[in-house]
């Protein structure tokens, strides 16, 4: 059986007893960091008995098939990432994918996770959700990308580098609305865990300096988001001849209604001429 085990994400008090057990008793344990996770044995003081192997996202094509192998040789495969579940925006889900194909039994020990865990903490709505992992990195596609996400009505959940917080914060306070609420939640379960919770435009002036691992929460759009732009066109021109830059105008409007900027631009460009 192929075995995914949840790894604490900072506060080892969080390891289940199930984890400890799993690890003890495995055959072969793939781990996304494998100094990573004799430390972490080392401080659970239990003893790995099974070969440990790297299994990360530059092997991963390689190694899966290798783990799909053991398994059906009568071997316990367990797999564990750096920090929370495997194949949450780490290796593991491809593994998942083929052990299915090729009819490979899987479980999972369940623990932390840094998406609900920040979910929980950052105070807006739970019901519905959606986990949209690391940003792309480049500035247009992470505006593009934003941008592509403004009308969409879930809470939702992303992971950040420290290094692109501020960004990220700033065009997520371009394209989703300086006042949508959102939650930056710093070093999860550690001793210097920190929640902010405030507006994209509060949070994108307080993150320059910001250390540790990231978990951002966003509010989404407001519930009379439309997707009709065209509705919008005469506020905007309204805007304009009051003063504002169409453009100006045109981000005004579609931050507060989760629209394209840039479609409703068109649209108010097009009426005005």
């Amino acid at each position: 059986m192929i075995v995914l085990a949840a790894t604490p994400l900072g506060n080892d008090d969080d390891a289940s007893p199930r984890l400890r057990a799993e690890l003890e008793g495995a055959d072969l344990i793939a781990a996304e960091d494998t100094r990573r996770l004799l430390n972490l044995a080392g401080r659970l003081g239990i003893t790995l008995h099974g070969k440990v192997v790297p299994y990360h996202e530059h092997n991963e094509s390689e190694v899966a098939p290798q783990l799909i192998e053991a398994s059906r040789e009568g071997r316990r495969v367990v797999v564990v990432s750096d920090a929370g579940m495997p194949s949450v925006s780490d290796p593991g889900y491809r593994l998942v994918s083929l052990a299915a194909a090729e009819g490979v039994p899987v479980t999972v020990v369940p623990g932390p996770s840094a998406v609900l865990t920040a979910l929980a903490l950052s105070g807006l709505a739970s019901d519905r959700f959606t986990f949209e992992g690391f940003p792309p990195r480049k500035e247009g596609e992470r505006r593009r990308y934003f941008e592509s996400l403004a009308a969409e009505p879930r809470t939702m959940i992303f992971f950040e580098s420290p290094r692109r917080l501020v960004a990220t914060l700033t065009a997520m306070r371009d394209e989703l609305g300086p006042d949508r609420r959102a939650a930056v939640c710093r070093e999860l379960t550690k001793i210097y865990e920190e929640v902010k919770r405030a507006t994209l435009a509060e949070l994108a002036d307080w993150a320059e300096g910001v250390r540790g691992e990231i978990t951002i929460v966003v509010e989404g759009a407001p519930a009379h988001v439309t997707a009709d732009a065209s509705a919008h066109v005469p506020e905007v021109l309204a805007l304009h001849e009051a003063g504002l830059r169409l453009k100006d105008a045109a981000a005004h409007v579609a931050a507060r209604e989760g629209l394209s900027k840039n479609e409703l631009a068109k649209l108010a460009l097009a009426a005005k001429q």
